[in-house]
């Protein structure tokens, strides 16, 4: 029988211990297991082996992107702004996996000093030179410390890397004294997490860590960090891609039995970035509408505390 708890180590306790861990979730081709003495449940070392991110996406991807509106990305991040500008109005931001640059973009309008790191190839040269901002393609831990920052911002990146206390560690480093983090993770302890279990479609190889509110407080603190907010979050965006678009596919093939992550996997991430751009490629007046409309949904469901994931600020103070 194969080791599963081999090499395991807890990010948020520094649990080693094999006997203090417990299976929670047994999936296909991996499991999810749960440290017995701080609740982090993560997926452990013996299979994540065969993961690289430095390929995530492909030329296709980009290409849908560049086909897509900005004008509806760049409002979209104006509402992550919004809270941002809560806790620092202006500074210096640091956007670790700056995925496609729409943030950056969005900060670099509104003033901010912005500078990010990509290590995917293909996002990496979209945000460089289609859309000119300040990308570097590196690895988080090749990057020289001779800069600190007000800001340093994470949006569904923690939860694909492995050591993600060695992470924290790292921006605990480059965040100024009284600055901040913000990160956007899938909350394990979500009610649609807690309810679809290990159907929930946040659940996959490539998504190491689930943080509940709990661990993410205890990881940020044990780091010199002081938690000012949990918010849930509802990505619109992604409930169309990833919710939308397998349901109607289900529909269309006839096949009942065949679960939402089943209809998930067969989607390529160039055929949901093109599903999306249908919604995006209308008249303005209709765009405009629909986010007057979309920026209801998002902060009512913000406010009443649903939504898969979280997005927590915290404030260095040691």
């Amino acid at each position: 029988m194969p080791n599963i708890f081999e090499d395991v180590h807890c990010c948020v306790c520094d649990n080693q211990n094999p006997s203090d861990f417990k299976i929670n979730y047994e999936k296909e081709k991996f499991s999810v297991i749960e440290c017995k003495k701080c609740s982090f449940t993560f997926i452990p070392p013996f299979f994540r082996k065969q993961i690289s991110y430095e390929n995530y996406k492909d030329e296709n991807v980009a290409n849908a992107v560049r086909n897509g509106n900005n004008w509806v990305k760049i409002e979209r991040h104006k509402l992550r702004y919004d809270l941002i500008k809560k806790y620092k109005s202006s500074g210096s931001l640091f956007d670790l996996g700056a995925g496609w640059g729409h943030f950056m973009l969005t900060g670099q309008m509104l003033g901010y000093q912005v500078y990010g790191i990509e290590i995917s190839e293909q996002p990496f040269l979209y945000s460089k030179n289609d859309l000119k901002l300040p990308v570097d393609h590196i690895d988080f831990f090749d990057m020289n410390e001779d800069k600190t920052f007000d800001i340093i911002t994470m949006w569904d990146v923690l939860e694909h890397i492995d050591k993600a206390d060695d992470v924290i560690s790292k921006c605990a480093r480059l965040t100024r004294k009284n600055g901040i983090i913000v990160i956007q993770v899938p909350q394990i302890d979500s009610y649609f997490a807690k309810k679809h279990k290990d159907n929930w479609k946040m659940m996959g190889l490539d998504h190491v860590n689930y943080f509940g509110k709990n661990t993410i407080t205890q990881l940020l603190e044990k780091h010199g960090y002081k938690v000012e907010t949990i918010k849930s979050s509802f990505e619109i965006k992604l409930f169309i891609m990833y919710t939308i678009l397998p349901l109607l596919k289900r529909l269309r093939g006839g096949d009942k039995k065949e679960t939402q992550q089943q209809a998930n996997s067969k989607i390529k991430a160039s055929e949901r970035q093109q599903y999306f751009n249908t919604f995006t490629q209308k008249p303005m007046w209709k765009l405009k509408l629909y986010m007057k409309i979309h920026n209801i949904i998002y902060k009512t469901l913000s406010a009443l505390n649903i939504g898969e994931e979280m997005i927590v600020i915290a404030r260095k103070i040691k």
